[in-house]
């Protein structure tokens, strides 16, 4: 059976944009990825996150909030910082394959439900496009 592709979706509360992707992409491939997310300064899941991600009929189990420094010394083969803040912080984790910045506002700062479903819509657009490129290759 081959290896799954390990992906760590990082950002600096491991709160909402990194716990959308990492729910979004288990819930796309199951079979052949194997999702984590991680925070810089991890807090706790926000729960208007959680209910955005109802609303796509993503069922957010097992999610919670995680530091980085609990994945320093695996390999990954795509470690992928959500915001600029924790960009230069994800490179210290061992990957084998390719660091990306895929930069999303925190829909934290606007505060309404309307926020995070349009932040969760263009992680969705992003993570398609990942796996266009990725699955091609």
């Amino acid at each position: 059976m081959p290896t799954k592709t390990r992906v760590l979706f990082v950002c600096t509360a491991n709160a909402v944009r990194s716990q959308m992707a990492e729910a979004l992409l288990r819930r796309l491939r199951p079979d052949t990825y194997e999702v984590f997310s991680a925070g810089t300064a991890p807090t706790e899941v926000d729960p208007l996150a959680l209910r955005a991600l109802e609303f796509f009929d993503v069922v957010p189990s097992d999610l919670h909030s995680k530091s980085l420094e609990q994945f320093r010394g695996q390999a990954f083969d795509y470690v992928i910082a959500l915001c600029k803040k924790s960009e230069a912080e994800c490179q210290t984790v061992h990957c084998d394959g390719e660091y990306m910045a895929w930069d999303f506002e925190d829909p934290q700062t606007v505060g309404t439900a309307g926020a995070y479903v349009k932040t969760l819509k263009e992680i969705q657009q992003r993570i398609h496009m990942f796996l266009l490129v990725t699955e091609k290759e």
